[in-house]
């Protein structure tokens, strides 16, 4: 059987800011980094990087509400403001976001009073509509408010609105277009990263003819639609924000890998290797994967895998910016300076309203505000990869379009 070694090296950060290897330091040392990583002048984003991706990520909420800005460049004195009642209005993708956010509270921590859930869910609603009337180019799918209430419950409502608006822009932005071709051409590199892993594994699945339908939910929701537990969402959270778009599905293969032996063990059959793989199990070890995932990208980095004839028909928007994204972080002021500059600026802007009072704000451009028509919603992904196959393989695909609703099954046939 083929497979790919584990090479022992020492901590090296590679100029993406990846690090193979968690530094052997402790908590107390970790956190020293950080704070002066963040108190760096320009901030020292390869440190932060390096923290988010190694073992125990960015430890805290409290620093992730630190940190996250700065992995996605977003200065937190210049916030959006919090979206009006103007922004439901009108809006073509208001009743399936209501939808999917009433029907979100297991998202919700256990215990919070229902008054408490339902303000939040208010606020959702809102951050997302906000994010899509900004960038009227993008399409809401199914899965989206997953990322946008991780968000929320730890950097609030503006901050959320941010880095919603950023994910969208960049790291998501493959999973918002009008058709589900780019949402399709990342799940396309799952294969392909098997195959260079584990040639036997690989084989298997393509006889299986499971697809890589399982993969969809773990993908567009950075997993937090299947784990059970917070704290294991924000830990992914922090490696994906400090990370390649596409290490979500190489976090993928690497689960597959995990769970090798119980793959082969299974019939070789199409709804019962489905069934398995897209039941997640709770108790991974997330630590050990990401490591792993770690490993993979290094060893099959997407350029290598581009170069396969499946991959090479679809440009990817994430792919293509991302690395002139990633530079733009990297001159990035600490929160003091901003922070002054800030108070600076508005004192000069008041000092100029009151000599030169003049008319409010200028009206929003109309054309912005325009939503392109509707495309196909990210739920008709259910259908990939079907053939006339009928009964039990159709079944365990119905089954998991169960899960998102169940208007989904409408969808299907």
């Amino acid at each position: 059987m083929k497979k790919l070694k584990r090479k022992k090296q020492n901590p090296v950060v590679d100029s993406n800011g990846y690090v193979t290897r968690a530094p052997a330091c402790g908590r107390k040392q970790k956190l020293a980094e950080i704070q002066q990583a963040l108190f760096s002048d320009p901030v020292d984003i390869e440190t932060l990087r390096r923290a988010a991706t190694t073992n125990g990520g960015l430890l805290t909420d409290e620093l992730r509400r630190k940190v996250w800005p700065k992995l996605l460049n977003i200065n937190v004195y210049s916030l959006p403001r919090k979206p009006g009642q103007d922004v439901r209005e009108n809006h073509k993708d208001y009743n399936q976001v209501v939808l999917d956010v009433r029907r979100c509270m297991k998202r919700f921590p256990k215990g919070m009073p229902a008054s408490e859930r339902a303000m939040l869910q208010e606020r959702l609603i809102d951050i997302i509509l906000e994010v899509l009337k900004r960038n009227p180019q993008l399409h809401y799918y199914q899965g989206y408010h997953d990322v946008a209430v991780s968000l929320l419950l730890v950097v609030g409502e503006r901050m959320a609105i941010a880095m919603l608006d950023t994910l969208s822009i960049y790291h998501l932005r493959d999973f918002m277009d009008p058709t589900m071709d780019s949402t399709k051409h990342i799940l396309n590199y799952l294969m392909p990263i098997l195959g260079k892993a584990d040639a036997e594994l690989h084989e298997f699945m393509i006889r299986a003819e499971v697809g890589t339908i399982f993969a969809l939910s773990w993908l567009i929701t950075w997993y937090s639609h299947v784990l059970s537990d917070f704290k294991h969402t924000l830990r992914l959270y922090d490696f994906f924000l400090a990370s390649h778009p596409l290490m979500p599905i190489y976090l993928a293969a690497t689960i597959v890998l995990h769970r090798e032996k119980e793959v082969k063990q299974t019939e070789c059959d199409m709804a019962m290797v489905h069934h398995l793989l897209s039941r997640i199990p709770q108790d991974l070890p997330y630590e050990l994967l990401i490591g792993r995932s770690q490993d993979l990208f290094n060893q099959c980095p997407p350029s290598l895998l581009a170069k396969q004839a499946a991959l090479q028909s679809h440009k990817s928007l994430s792919i293509s910016t991302f690395q002139a994204f990633q530079l733009s972080t990297l001159h990035q002021r600490p929160d003091s300076v901003l922070q002054r500059l800030s108070r600076a600026q508005g004192s000069t802007t008041s000092r100029q309203a009151t000599r030169h009072p003049g008319p409010g704000a200028a009206a929003p451009d109309e054309d912005r505000l325009q939503l392109l028509a509707n495309g196909n919603r990210l739920v008709k992904m259910a259908v990939w990869g079907l053939s006339a196959t009928l009964g039990a393989a159709v079944f365990a695909v119905a089954q998991t379009a169960m899960e998102w609703g169940p208007e989904m099954l409408l969808q299907l046939f």
